[in-house]
C-alpha cells in the first residue's frame, strides 16, 4: 500500500480528496497547511503529495520550495483554483511534478497520481524497460538485442525523461529548465538538436517514438508500458 499526503486548507475538499485516495487503495495522511505537512513528513513515510496552493501559515509554493531545497524528491501533484499559465509555471519552476485546476475530475486525479507514482518508481530504480529496450540511468546506456549504446548525458536524460512518462507532453520550457537550467546560455534550438539526434539513433526502434506536438513541445509514444527493474 502506498502512502499519500493531502495538503489542503478547505476542510470539505480535503475530506473529499482523502476519501478518493482511500477508495483507490492509498493510506492517507492529511494537513491543512505547509507547516503541518512538514511535521507529517518528519514522522511518516509518504510516496505522493497532493497539494493546494493558497493556504494559511505556509502556502503550496513555499512548501514545495522547502522540500526541493532539502532534496526531497517525493512526487507532488498541485491542485489549485488558480488557472493562469503563470501559476502553473511558478509551481513547475519550484519543482512540482504535475498541476490540475479545481474543480477537478476524480478519475483524472487518480490517473495522474498513478502516472507520477510509476514515474517515481522508474527514476528510483534507475532502470527503465520498454519491451526489449533497457535504459540504465547510472551507465547512460541504451541496450537492445545485445547492442549497447552509451549516450551523452543530456541526450540520455532527455530520452529517460520522455520515456518515463509516455504520452505526456513536455514543453520546451520544462525541458530547458530541468536539463539545462534557467540560467543556461542554451536556447530552444539546443533541444531541437538533441531531439533530432535521438531520432537518428533510435528511429528504427519499434518500441517507442518521439513525437513533436506542434506549438507545445515533445512526447514519447511507447508500444509497451515502461517499467522499472
Amino acid at each position: 500500500m502506498f502512502n499519500a499526503l493531502v495538503v489542503e486548507d478547505d476542510k470539505n475538499t480535503r475530506r473529499l480528496m482523502v476519501q478518493i485516495l482511500k477508495n483507490n487503495g492509498f493510506a492517507v495522511f492529511d494537513a491543512d497547511n505547509g507547516v503541518s505537512a512538514l511535521a507529517v513528513l518528519e514522522n511518516e513515510h509518504v510516496d505522493i503529495i497532493v497539494l493546494d496552493v493558497m493556504m494559511p501559515v505556509m502556502d503550496g509554493y513555499e512548501f514545495t520550495k522547502r522540500l526541493r531545497e532539502a532534496d526531497v524528491t517525493i512526487p507532488i501533484l498541485m491542485i489549485s483554483a488558480k488557472q493562469e499559465v503563470a501559476d502553473k509555471k511558478a509551481g513547475l519552476k519550484l519543482g512540482i511534478d504535475d498541476y490540475m485546476v479545481k474543480p477537478f475530475d476524480e478519475e483524472e486525479m487518480i490517473l495522474r497520481i498513478k502516472a507520477l507514482m510509476r514515474r517515481s518508481q522508474i527514476v528510483s530504480s534507475k532502470r527503465l524497460i520498454i519491451g526489449d529496450v533497457l535504459l540504465n540511468y547510472d551507465a547512460l546506456t541504451v541496450s537492445r538485442d545485445g547492442v549497447e549504446q552509451m549516450l551523452p548525458k543530456k541526450e540520455f536524460f532527455l530520452l529517460f525523461k520522455l520515456l518515463s512518462s509516455p504520452n505526456t507532453i513536455f514543453t520546451r520550457y520544462q525541458i530547458m529548465d530541468e536539463l539545462w537550467g534557467m540560467d543556461s546560455n542554451s536556447d530552444e534550438r539546443t533541444i531541437n538538436v538533441h531531439i533530432n539526434r535521438l531520432r537518428d539513433r533510435f528511429g528504427d526502434y519499434p518500441e517507442f517514438e518521439i513525437v513533436t506536438v506542434r506549438g507545445l513541445g515533445y512526447k514519447a509514444i511507447c508500444n509497451d508500458t515502461p517499467r522499472g527493474k
